[in-house]
């Protein structure tokens, strides 16, 4: 999967990512579908609704999130094509948590935020994973 996204989309994640530090932050990717690539035209911050206690390491939105946004993609002619998060001081590669509650064919950015001297985005991949939800497998990610 070849995944597209904005130099500027890329720096609004990244800002949001370094304000959530050291906690995870995230939204959702709105885009378009074609073949197997993926264009990412808006994404939108969604707060973190995890226990406040775990929310270092994990990150969740609630159902009333997902079917708002699925009608705002749809009025504006787009799809929602996935999520992004953060995670603080660790690689950007899914954890088992983020495979036990992914979705198939959603492609998930992530951004390692790491602490050096200040909070600083310092890697960002994107993923799909598998129909059978046995792993994730790397996306190509182009920043235009």
């Amino acid at each position: 999967m070849n995944v597209v996204l904005d130099h500027q989309l890329q720096q609004r994640i990244f800002a949001e990512m370094v304000e959530a530090y050291p906690n995870e932050g995230g939204g959702f990717l709105l885009g378009t579908l074609d073949g197997d690539t993926v264009s990412i035209a808006d994404v939108v911050h969604i707060s973190n609704t995890f226990e406040a206690e775990e929310q270092y390491h994990r990150y969740a939105m609630t159902p009333q999130d997902w079917a708002r946004l699925e009608d705002e993609a749809d009025a504006r002619g787009l799809t929602l094509v996935g999520y992004y998060h953060s995670h603080p001081n660790s690689p950007a590669i899914p954890s088992v948590y983020d495979r036990d509650h992914a979705l198939p064919n959603f492609t998930y950015i992530i951004t390692s935020v790491q602490n050096t001297g200040q909070p600083s985005p310092v890697e960002m991949r994107a993923w799909l994973l598998r129909a059978d939800r046995s792993q994730f497998d790397a996306s190509t990610l182009k920043i235009t």
